[in-house]
C-alpha cells in the first residue's frame, strides 16, 4: 500500500512535467531573449514553498552563469526594495497568482523600471494581469490527497526554472571554461582545474595497437579495457590513428566483414588528442565541440603518454588518478 502511494505521487508530478512541456509557447522564448538583452540581473520572488523553489532557481541561475538573486516579498517592502535596478528583470512565483505579499510588492517593481514576469498556474490571476510576460505552470492536480499541500505545481515550478537556466545557459554559449571560473571549489571545479597527466590512464590501461594489426586483434584489444577505442600506434610510439565501437558498428552496417582487414583500413587518422599539460577543461571542451567522449593524450612529439575518458573528467563511481 505504501509503495502503492509513493509510486501514484510520483506519477502525478511526472504527468505534470509532460503535459507543461505540451504547453511551452513563445512566452518562453519571448523572455529568453528579454534576458540575454538584459544589462541588469534577474531577480526571482515569491513567498512560501514557492519562494524555497525560487532560491533552488537563483542557486541554478547563478551557476551556470546568468546573475540572479532572491528577493523576500515582506523583507522588500521594509527596505530590501534597495536592491532592484531599472534594468533588473522580476520573476515572480505563485501558483494561485493571488499570493498578496507577492501582489503588494509588484506595483513597486513596476515603478522601477523593470520588466515583471510572472510563473503561474493561473493565467487569469491578479499577478498575470499586471505582469508583462505570463509562463504557464498550471497542472492539473496536487500530489497531496487533500490537493492542499504544494507538491506537483512545485515540482512544476522547479523544473520550469531549470528550463529557463538550461536554456539561458546555451544561449549564452556557457562552456565548461565558465563553470570552472564560478565553481572553484566543487568537485567538478577541482577536475576541470587539474592537469590532464593528472586524471588520464596510462601504461597498460591504454588500450593501444601496431600499424599492420589484424581487425579482429584490435576488437581483442577494445574489448580487454570496455573502453570503446583502441589507439594504432606508430613503430616509434606516435599516434597513427584511432578505432572505436563506432566504427565497428558502421562496418556492420554496411555487411562487411572484418577478417581480411588490417586496422588502417578501418582507423581514422590522426585523430584529436591534447596535451598531458593541457588543463582538463580544455579536453572537456573538445569533447563537447567534437562530441567524443575519449582522447589520446600526447606528448610535444605527439607520442601516446595516456587515454581521458569523458568519465574520468564528469566522474563516473569512484574518482581515479592514473588508473590506481
Amino acid at each position: 500500500m505504501l509503495i502503492k502511494q509513493a509510486v501514484e505521487v510520483l506519477k502525478i508530478e511526472a504527468e505534470g512535467l509532460l503535459k507543461l512541456a505540451e504547453r511551452i509557447d513563445e512566452n518562453f522564448s519571448e523572455m529568453v531573449e528579454l534576458i540575454c538583452r538584459s544589462k541588469g540581473r534577474l531577480i526571482l520572488s515569491g513567498m512560501g514553498k514557492s519562494g524555497l523553489v525560487g532560491r533552488k532557481i537563483v542557486a541554478t541561475l547563478n551557476s551556470t552563469g546568468t546573475r540572479s538573486l532572491f528577493l523576500h516579498p515582506a523583507e522588500a517592502m521594509h527596505g530590501d526594495l534597495g536592491i532592484v535596478g531599472s534594468d533588473d528583470i522580476f520573476i515572480a512565483l505563485s501558483n494561485s497568482g493571488e499570493t498578496e505579499e507577492l501582489n503588494v510588492l509588484v506595483p513597486s517593481i513596476r515603478k522601477f523600471g523593470c520588466t515583471i514576469i510572472a510563473f503561474t498556474g493561473n493565467k487569469n490571476s491578479t499577478l498575470a494581469r499586471h505582469s508583462d510576460i505570463v509562463i504557464d505552470v498550471a497542472v492539473e492536480k496536487e500530489a497531496c490527497p487533500l490537493g492542499l499541500a504544494p507538491t506537483a505545481s512545485t515540482t512544476a515550478l522547479l523544473a520550469m526554472g531549470d528550463a529557463l537556466a538550461v536554456v539561458l545557459s546555451n544561449k549564452k554559449h556557457f562552456n565548461s571554461c565558465d563553470f570552472k571560473k564560478i565553481h572553484p571549489g566543487g568537485i567538478l571545479g577541482q577536475r576541470l582545474s587539474s592537469k590532464v597527466k593528472d586524471i588520464m590512464l596510462t601504461g597498460e590501461s591504454v588500450p593501444q595497437v601496431p600499424e599492420g594489426t589484424a581487425m579482429k586483434d584490435a576488437v581483442r584489444e577494445i574489448n580487454r579495457l570496455e573502453l570503446g577505442v583502441t589507439f594504432v600506434i606508430k613503430s616509434d610510439g606516435t599516434l597513427a590513428g584511432i578505432i572505436t565501437d563506432g566504427d565497428l558498428r558502421r562496418l556492420m552496417a554496411k555487411n562487411k566483414s572484418i577478417v581480411d582487414l588490417t586496422v588502417e583500413d578501418v582507423m581514422t587518422k590522426d585523430p584529436w588528442a591534447v596535451h598531458l599539460d593541457s588543463p582538463a577543461y580544455d579536453a572537456l571542451n573538445l569533447m563537447e565541440e567534437y562530441q567524443i567522449t575519449v582522447l589520446p593524450i600526447t606528448d610535444a612529439n605527439r607520442k601516446v603518454r595516456g587515454i581521458l575518458h569523458l568519465h574520468d573528467i564528469l566522474g563516473k563511481g569512484e574518482f581515479k588518478f592514473n588508473g590506481t
